[in-house]
């Protein structure tokens, strides 16, 4: 990625900072948010049947939108813990139009039996609302930014510049089923992470739903000894807070 790609991405993310700053009336302020609690299948570095958590929360106060993110995996066995990962992630929205928005970004992941003690990324640029109706939606967003990981064996840290891509797509079958679809890229010089999760989600009350979930996660380069991907299969029970 050159110099002059970065310095875009962190004029960007200046701007967003800048207009965050900006007053909102209180009135238009609007949260929403989620919650799900479930029982987990993985494989790739560990194997194991634990529990997951996932935590979302939606802010939307005029042209902003503010999106918090918080998800964890355990999973332990007759001697010892299996898998340990969470992951937090903020991102928040500025609307140009109705359909295009810039962003600014931060997440955070660490992971006990990765290869990597920790991985961050704090990012901007830019996104797009494709279409929106009651069936399909579709949006994406691309930026730059800046990713720091630090390896376990040995403990070495990684950072560099970083390109960002995401794509998000909803699909509802009916009023009570739907389709959810969401890949992620962070392309850095040491490694790129990808990562893709679906999910379909069935509606029980005006409230409840189950969910079940696949997802694929990809370092093309992660330190020896460790496998590049991990899959990871959930069933959940979804709260949602409206």
């Amino acid at each position: 990625m050159s110099d002059r790609l970065a310095h875009r991405g962190l004029v960007a993310l200046f701007a967003v900072i800048v207009m965050s700053m900006m007053p909102v009336t209180p009135a238009a302020a609007q949260w929403t948010g989620k919650g799900q609690l479930g029982v987990v299948v993985s494989s790739g570095n560990s194997t194991a049947k634990s529990g997951s958590l996932k935590l979302a929360a939606t802010n939307i106060a005029g042209p902003w939108t503010h999106k918090f993110n918080f998800a964890a995996v355990y999973s332990s066995d007759a001697d010892d813990t299996t898998a340990q990962r969470w992951e937090a992630q903020e991102q928040s929205n500025y609307a140009l139009d109705t359909d295009d928005f810039v962003f600014g970004g931060l997440r955070y992941e660490n992971d006990r039996f990765s290869g990597y003690d920790h991985q961050s990324t704090l990012s901007a640029g830019l996104g797009h609302l494709f279409f929106r109706t009651d069936v399909n939606q579709l949006s994406a967003q691309l930026g730059t930014g800046y990713k720091s990981a630090q390896t376990r064996n040995p403990k070495m840290t990684e950072s560099s510049i970083a390109g960002i891509a995401s794509i998000d797509y909803r699909h509802a079958f009916n009023s009570s089923t739907s389709l959810l679809d969401k890949a992620t890229v962070e392309y850095a010089q040491d490694n790129t992470f990808l990562q893709n999760e679906v999910a379909v989600e069935v509606k029980m009350t005006s409230k409840l739903a189950l969910a079940v979930a696949f997802q694929v996660r990809h370092n093309t380069s992660p330190p020896a000894a460790f496998n590049k991907t991990d899959t990871l299969t959930t069933v959940n029970v979804v709260y949602e807070l409206k």
